[in-house]
């Protein structure tokens, strides 16, 4: 945990120069607390999904009942991990998939680290079950570009993606805000400054929405920190998948 404490505090020269020392060290030991935050998040999922206290009743059997389209998904070019472009297209089309948006200087409880730890658990699941891992994907998008560069995401997922095997799971950010500002509009996504940079919480506020996506890159479910359990969330993956007449087995 102090490994992954010290490569989640890995900051660019730019964020450096931007707060000062205290500031820093301040926005590090609340990054350090989303770690443990999450781990313990993911501590809490065993096989069976337990009920936890926040959530508490029986999730619908998968396929006892139907997830109307709500819209399609929009299309954008983001930066993967390797600094290559890739079309937001490519990652919600094909599988199912459940995407986040999140920044990793985030330490709102019910936030990012959260919503984090609820695909961490998702992904934790795909690396039991083949079936799921084939035909299932989990996306992470940086609405904070300056900070979360792709060398920094490609740390930040070496930590949080604790079974090597498994769905894919894919971090990506984006050049600029300005490039990243269309695509936030599209999925509602609000994110706002905070007066105060060096707030606990972390420099910027925002919604907290994960998406499901099917197949056709159609948005079937919306979750809010309400209503992202992850009893429900995989609920939904398969009632989406159960839709289908082949998955698939490659």
């Amino acid at each position: 945990m102090i490994a992954a404490g010290a490569a989640r505090a890995v900051a660019s020269q730019k964020f450096h120069r931007a707060v000062s020392p205290k500031a820093f060290s301040l926005i590090t030991a609340f990054a350090f607390i989303l770690l443990i935050f999450a781990a313990i998040t993911r501590s809490m999922i065993a096989a069976d999904l337990p009920r936890e206290s926040e959530f508490d009743y029986d999730p619908p059997p998968p396929g006892s009942y139907t997830l109307p389209v709500v819209k399609l998904a929009a299309d954008g070019v983001l930066l993967d991990t390797n600094n290559k472009a890739v079309n937001l297209r490519d990652l919600t089309h094909g599988r199912v998939t459940v995407l986040s948006f999140v920044y990793t200087r985030c330490a709102a409880p019910k936030a990012c680290p959260y919503a984090t730890g609820v695909l961490g658990q998702l992904h934790d699941m795909t690396a039991k079950d083949e079936t799921l891992a084939r035909n299932m994907r989990l996306v992470s998008i940086s609405f904070d570009p300056d900070y979360d560069t792709p060398q920094h995401l490609a740390a930040y997922s070496e930590n949080v993606r604790e079974e090597k095997s498994g769905c894919e799971w894919r971090f990506v950010t984006a050049k600029s805000r300005a490039e990243l500002e269309p695509i936030l509009l599209a999925y509602d996504q609000a994110v706002d400054k905070r007066s105060n940079p060096a707030d606990p919480q972390g420099p910027l506020y925002h919604t907290l929405r994960v998406f499901l996506i099917d197949r056709e890159g159609r948005i079937r479910n919306i979750y809010s920190s309400s209503t992202l359990d992850p009893r429900l969330v995989l609920a939904d993956v398969k009632t989406l998948l159960l839709e289908e007449p082949k998955l698939s087995k490659q």
